[in-house]
């Protein structure tokens, strides 16, 4: 009995020392080594994985950072230029600094002003939705509302809006990962530069028919009359398929586009109320001065 035993013990021992061995010998023959600047790499960036810099997760992009002679064209949206810095540092490569950006949804087309001429019955997506049928109102280039930009915000920057049946972005927390932008069908979310304030002037609609046609679809759509590119001191407003675009780069926020826009589609974020003119003001206390006196 005690030899069994013995032997059995023996056996086992054995073949666990062959297995170390084989294992030992595996493990330097298929030895893969990994550039420890790699770790430290992808300990700055924010471990987001949100694909906004075009790798499918920061390790990835670590990779890609330290094996790249000239890293200039490579940035982490959501770290932005402070991390980006502190990864030119730590490899000693140069990188080119970005002017930060906030995602836009370039649609202001809300239940009150867009009426719905059919109703879906099918699954709560707007991919799916792009695929089987052109919505629930007649434009055909706005906001299907199913929310799927929303689904896929991983920084909680974005919300449905219940009473208009649009997203809502939240500047103060979008990271400009762009993960919004494509998941939209319809491409209404833009990324644009984000100005002090989050001072924003941009055509809020995208329906590209003619004027009457868009006009009756939505009552914000733009109509393509071209008073906003007429009147732009800067030509940052240019005509294309029956539709106008606010160049971000060009445009100085001056808003002349804002004022004669006959539709209100031209968009303008958290400007200060304008200033009422003297003459206006005149005007105004004079009315109000005659009505009294008619009264008394």
């Amino acid at each position: 009995m005690t030899n069994s035993v013995l032997y059995s013990v023996l056996l086992l021992s054995s073949l666990g020392g062959i297995a170390a061995i084989i294992l030992y010998v595996a493990s330097k023959k298929f030895y893969v080594y990994e550039n420890p600047l790699i770790g430290e790499v992808e300990d700055i960036l924010p471990s987001a994985n949100c694909g906004g810099c075009g790798s499918p997760g920061c390790k990835a992009f670590a990779e890609k950072l330290v094996n790249s002679e000239d890293i200039s064209s490579l940035f982490c949206p959501v770290g932005g230029n402070e991390t980006m810095k502190l990864i030119s540092e730590t490899l000693g490569k140069e990188v080119a600094e970005k002017d930060p950006t906030v995602a836009v949804v370039r649609c202001q087309g809300s239940c009150d002003v867009r009426p719905k001429t059919t109703e879906y019955q099918g699954p709560k997506s707007c991919a799916i939705s792009a695929l089987i049928y052109s919505g629930e109102t007649d434009c055909q280039f706005g906001c299907l509302g199913d929310g799927d930009c929303v689904s896929v915000c991983k920084f909680d920057a974005m919300y449905m809006d219940e009473s208009t049946g649009l997203p809502v972005i939240l500047t103060d927390k979008c990271t400009s990962c762009g993960a919004c932008v494509d998941a939209c069908p319809r491409n209404i979310i833009e990324m644009r530069p984000r100005h002090k304030k989050d001072l924003k002037i941009f055509v809020g609609c995208l329906n590209e028919d003619k004027g009457g046609i868009a006009k009756k679809a939505c009552e914000v759509a733009c109509i393509g009359c071209s008073k906003c590119e007429d009147i732009c001191p800067k030509g940052a407003v240019s005509m294309a398929d029956n539709l106008a675009y606010i160049d971000p780069v060009i445009c100085t926020l001056c808003r002349k586009c804002v004022d004669v826009c006959p539709t209100h589609s031209i968009i303008e974020t958290n400007f200060p109320p304008r200033k009422v003119k003297k003459v206006e003001t005149e005007i105004k206390a004079n009315v109000e001065s005659v009505k009294l006196n008619a009264d008394a």
